[in-house]
């Protein structure tokens, strides 16, 4: 195997016996021959007329790219399954004709990994169809959650097809690429505000609420990964019967959105992010659903009332079909529940653009009279590396008078403080979840609207942390954008080689953090 999709990779270079994120060779192998099948799928239908194309294809599409996401499938035989779905309906005229055995498909996965295309096209192209795959990947998962709430965008179905058919075609033109990223990059903020109007037209706009961290007693279930209608979907399912709702990592957002937190037995959030599940859902005395990307190998002590659902899944780990969460709330009955009330502070979520945006006066108003003097978006994926305490340091070391802005788990590395307030709104303001990036993006256009100038001649600083595909695609979406002076970390992308290093510092000055003393001097200059 080979695999350096995530900023967790082996030595910063790439996984070679064992995936960083517990993904063993078998299955890195199967999802490398799942995208070869994704991208012989596009170029079957990129020359039909989208009316032409059958109807199923974008959403089997998006699924496939999705299920080979960072800590999505760990499953081998789930993932044949979608191999054998996407040759189907390619065809065989399309060349991409799967072996009929696991170990037939293993061969044929060896055969179409990153180091043989690297060696076709050579390192810098290479490095940019891996930026642009990645990209793609990441934003399939954007649209996927989008569609399962029936919203879809014709365009980004079309761009899909068109730039896994280029890289299918070995596209190997350093412009063109860079072109195919950018692009993707506009696909990304059409997929984040598509999914945006999905999950505010589905639950409504999140307002300002506070969530209490702890537990409180009774039988519970624990809620993990992204997906709201998931959570939806098993609050309704539990509505009487005296069960607990608890979220875990980046479902903390739900909470903020009217449509869910009237269900009055969501009742809070229990732990951190992510890469903390290990440690904390031996502790949680019910059931547990993972939804969408996060999943880490279980430990003994919880994986018998450990589920998971749509396309994230583990061998061995009770998987529930569709919506029917019957298994998971007969778990949850038969664990004994928490028998004690445990306070453990809380968290106002809920700011996102529509909230943000109805008090812009005051923001614009603050920042006039001095009050407030810039803005520091601290945020994005979180990690298990150590030299991610760099967020946390930052946070605490800006000055008072600068608001902070914060969403996706990288969240966890700066919440838990009192930051006080500015011009009466709290210092530190939680836009949700990683694909809330879009709030962000709107409140930033909108200021640059109001005061007249650009975007980055706004008083603000964005400190990215990223850990898997979806942050490449909102980084593409900034790119697009035009944003620049983004500063990227823990480490900057092993895929990207030095001379694309290059034209991204030429063109968009990404640079990697820095110590936090020399770089919030940058930020203040």
């Amino acid at each position: 195997m080979f695999c350096y999709q995530c900023e967790q990779t082996s030595r910063g270079t790439g996984c070679t016996s064992v995936g960083a994120c517990g993904k063993d060779p078998e299955t890195a192998t199967l999802q490398d021959l799942l995208v070869e099948g994704v991208k012989a799928l596009a170029a079957r239908l990129a020359p039909l007329a989208s009316g032409s194309r059958p109807a199923q294809a974008a959403a089997l599409i998006e699924d496939a790219l999705f299920a080979t996401v960072t800590n999505v499938s760990f499953d081998p035989e789930r993932i044949a399954v979608l191999i054998r779905e996407v040759a189907s309906l390619a065809g065989p005229e399309s060349g991409f004709v799967p072996a009929s055995t696991m170990a037939g498909l293993l061969a044929q996965g060896e055969a179409v990994g990153v180091l043989s295309r690297r060696q076709k096209v050579g390192e810098d192209a290479s490095a940019l169809q891996e930026l642009l795959t990645y990209g793609i990947k990441g934003m399939a998962a954007y649209a996927h959650h989008a569609r399962r709430l029936g919203f879809s965008d014709p365009s980004v179905d079309a761009f899909v097809v068109e730039a896994l058919a280029v890289l299918a075609q070995g596209e190997s033109d350093i412009s063109a690429l860079l072109g195919l990223n950018l692009r993707c990059g506009e696909a990304t903020v059409a997929t984040l505000a598509l999914l945006d109007k999905a999950n505010t037209e589905s639950y409504g706009h999140p307002v300002p609420t506070q969530v209490p961290f702890g537990h409180g007693p009774g039988k519970a279930i624990l809620v993990s990964g992204h997906d709201l209608a998931d959570l939806k979907a098993l609050l309704e399912q539990t509505e009487g019967t005296g069960i607990n709702i608890y979220t875990h990592g980046e479902m903390l957002p739900a909470h903020g959105y009217p449509g869910l937190k009237k269900h009055k037995h969501l009742v809070g959030h229990f732990g951190g992010a992510w890469m903390l599940q290990r440690k904390e859902f031996p502790d949680f005395p019910g059931a547990i659903l993972m939804t969408t990307n996060c999943i880490q190998r279980p430990m003994e002590n919880y994986a018998d009332r450990l589920f998971t659902g749509g396309l994230v899944s583990w061998p061995g780990i009770s998987h529930v079909v569709g919506h029917d969460y019957s298994a998971v709330i007969a778990a949850a009955q038969a664990a004994p529940g928490f028998a004690d009330t445990v306070n453990a502070g809380e968290h106002q979520v809920g700011f996102g653009h529509h909230t943000v945006l109805g008090v812009a006066d005051v923001v614009i108003n603050a920042v006039k009279s001095g009050a407030l003097k810039r803005f520091a978006l601290i945020g994005g994926c979180d990690g298990s590396d150590t030299e991610r305490s760099y967020f946390t340091d930052l946070a605490a070391a800006l000055p008072q008078d600068w608001a902070i802005l914060t969403l996706g788990c990288g969240k966890f590395r700066v919440i838990g403080k009192d930051y006080g307030t500015i011009g009466g709104l709290p210092r530190l303001l939680d836009m949700g979840q990683c694909n809330d990036a879009y709030s962000a993006v709107k409140v930033a256009l909108a200021l640059a609207d109001a005061f007249q100038c650009g975007v980055n001649d706004l008083p603000l600083s964005l400190v990215i942390s990223w850990y898997e595909q979806k942050a490449v695609c909102i980084l593409l979406a900034l790119l697009h954008l035009g944003v620049k002076n983004i500063r990227l970390g823990p480490t900057l992308p092993a895929f990207v080689t030095p001379a694309v290093l290059k034209v991204l510092v030429d063109s968009f000055n990404v640079m990697p953090i820095g110590t936090v003393e020399n770089d919030l001097k940058a930020m203040a200059a």
